[in-house]
């Protein structure tokens, strides 16, 4: 959004110590967008009270009312909990960075500050902002439609987050194909459990349906990913891990921002469960909740091992494709731990459909 836009966007920097306020406000004002400046947390709600701030940046370390505080505060409140919040703070301890996650924090930039890095975070995270709030904006204008206009709405916002999942994609340099390979390859897995005793009666034909549609949204919170994290071919830093591990939680709330709960829509509750637990493992080790079992959602339960195959018989940038015999050798080591050793059975089978 640049300065010539009739309304710029306005970034709040919170930060006790003014040489940090000033280095942001230098770099906001770079970027086009308005800084609007607070020594502490208590001015800090005050400000997003009487102003629209569209994202704040958010000191950990200060005096009275630390950072954390303060985003709580915000994340309580219906009018200020939508602001995404990124912490700053001279320190990188992993359990700091978890605990701002948890609280509803966005992202976390530690001092001293690279106003290239800084740039890019909050680049992404008003991309990010800006489509939500765009998603937003074409659901209520929909919503006001009738009845029989409702299939058009849902199309609409299919056509929407199909858009985004491309621009996720990208990011993550993934092969063009690489959404409908795994739409296809979840029907056509979906299709086989549909025919067996253990899933005949959770496996009907709008699940089917449903499932090749929503497949591919368990990418959508690569949105929010660093591309410089997705496309990285050494070994992920713990860092980097915990930011990589919340395109599953940002997926998801992205997909919440945008279902108004007004109609049974089957379409996007099936994308919630694939976008949040798709990379659950069957033994309990996986994330975001370690939840095992049957506790998975059967969707993400598909989409997880089937998202592994499309993955494995692709290139990446960090390695070269593998064939279709040595991606099933390295899901059978899988299963039973990552993958429900069920469904991997019944992909066996259908090994030669798969494409």
């Amino acid at each position: 959004m640049g300065a010539g836009n009739a309304k710029v966007a306005k970034i709040l920097i919170v930060d006790d110590v003014e040489a940090n306020r000033f280095r942001l406000r230098d770099i906001i004002r770079d970027m086009d967008y308005q800084p609007v400046l607070a020594e502490n947390g208590e001015q800090a709600l005050k400000i997003v009270e009487k102003f629209e701030i569209r994202l704040i940046l958010l000191d950990v370390a200060m005096p009275e009312m630390d950072g954390y505080e303060v985003c709580r505060i915000l994340k309580q409140n219906v009018r200020t909990r939508a602001i995404p919040v990124v912490f700053i703070s001279a320190f990188d301890d992993p359990n700091d960075i978890v605990r701002g996650f948890e609280l509803g924090g966005t992202d976390y930039i530690t001092k001293p500050f690279v106003p290239e890095v800084v740039r890019a975070r909050i680049t992404m995270i008003m991309r990010v902002f800006d489509t939500a709030q765009e998603l937003l904006d074409v659901n209520r204008r929909l919503q006001v439609s009738v009845s029989e206009q409702l299939s058009r709405i849902e199309k609409e916002k299919k056509n929407v987050l199909y858009a985004l999942l491309r621009v996720a994609r990208e990011n993550a340099a993934f092969d063009a194909d690489h959404m409908d390979r795994v739409s296809r390859n979840c029907r056509t897995l979906t299709e086989a459990m549909q025919l067996t005793m253990e899933y005949a009666d959770q496996i009907s034909d709008q699940y089917v349906d449903t499932i090749e549609l929503a497949a591919p949204i368990c990418d959508l919170g690569n949105l929010a990913v660093p591309t410089d994290i997705l496309q990285k071919k050494e070994h992920l830093t713990e860092h980097e891990n915990l930011i990589m591990q919340r395109h599953t939680l940002i997926g998801e709330q992205i997909l919440n921002d945008i279902d108004s709960n007004e109609v049974n829509n089957s379409f996007l509750e099936m994308s919630k469960e694939i976008a949040k637990s798709h990379h659950e493992n069957w033994d309990g080790s996986g994330y975001p909740c370690g939840i095992a079992g049957s506790k998975i959602p059967l969707s993400a339960q598909i989409v997880g091992i089937i998202s592994a195959y499309c993955a494995l018989t692709e290139e990446r940038s960090y390695r070269s494709t593998y064939s279709k015999d040595e991606a099933f050798r390295i899901l059978e080591k899988e299963s039973g731990t990552k993958y429900n050793p069920a469904i991997f059975e019944i992909l066996v089978k259908i090994k030669r459909q798969l494409c």
